[in-house]
């Protein structure tokens, strides 16, 4: 087998096993969210600011590819692929300042649904 289809066959072998790590806990980029969630509680204005620069797009996406090689690949290989449940992620918990929305996946809760203070 020649050197170039030897590393095709790894390259496509690498490519495959790390598909599954597009599942996980996705730690950076929900610690990036809950940055963006925080800071737009507190200062709408400069989160809208951060979003034209682009810094939190930029964050997201540094986040996602980091969390697909790195965290999503080792919480998948090492842990919950073999014991057959998923490593959780924890949110900040934000105190809302003028009101809050809630996860369409909480019971009860409504589309674009803002709940008082």
């Amino acid at each position: 087998m020649n050197n170039n289809l030897r590393n095709l066959l790894a390259v496509g072998i690498a490519a495959a096993l790390s598909t599954a790590c597009a599942a996980g806990p996705h730690q950076l980029a929900r610690t990036v969210d809950d940055w963006d969630n925080r800071l737009y509680v507190q200062t709408p204005v400069m989160n809208g600011v951060l979003y034209v620069v682009p810094v939190i797009p930029l964050l997201t996406v540094c986040a996602a590819l980091g969390d697909f090689f790195i965290t999503d690949a080792a919480c998948f290989w090492f842990d919950d692929a073999w014991d057959g449940h998923g490593t959780a992620f924890q949110h900040l918990k934000v105190e809302p300042t003028d009101g809050q929305m809630q996860s369409l996946m909480i019971e009860g809760s409504g589309w674009m649904a803002i709940q008082d203070k």
